[in-house]
């Protein structure tokens, strides 16, 4: 399967004012999405230019080691070409979804039980 490369890293935030205030102040990430809100505390989804990677924040992380791990996002052409050739190669993959419109996400994990998930958008 040839990915598109690593498009994104999703790292799952309880605090979501705090953290978008981190990674845009501390180590001066441009926030993506959405842009130059005062406040990000009740955003469930913000992404900030990681340099040729997204580095996604997704709210509801609760500190759950293991379960709240960054997921890393493998970009692909086609999803559920991309999902049968994992399965043929012995991946336990769930059925592919649609993450938002337009999105659509095949979630795994490797191994060792880290999460990663492929990705497409129409």
């Amino acid at each position: 399967m040839k990915t598109a490369g690593l498009i994104e890293i999703i790292v799952y935030v309880a605090d979501m004012d705090a953290q978008v205030q981190f990674y845009r102040d501390v180590f001066e990430l441009a926030v993506m999405y959405p842009a130059e809100l005062d406040s990000y505390a009740d955003q469930y989804w913000v992404t900030l230019d990681a340099g040729g990677v997204i580095l996604a924040l997704h709210g509801g992380g609760q500190g759950r080691l293991g379960a709240d791990t960054p997921k890393i996002v493998f970009g692909v052409d086609n999803i559920h070409a991309a999902r049968a050739e994992l399965v043929r190669k012995g991946v336990s993959v769930d059925e592919v979804r649609s993450a938002a419109p337009g999105v659509w996400v095949c979630d795994g994990r490797d191994p060792e039980g880290n999460p990663f998930s492929i990705e497409s958008h129409d």
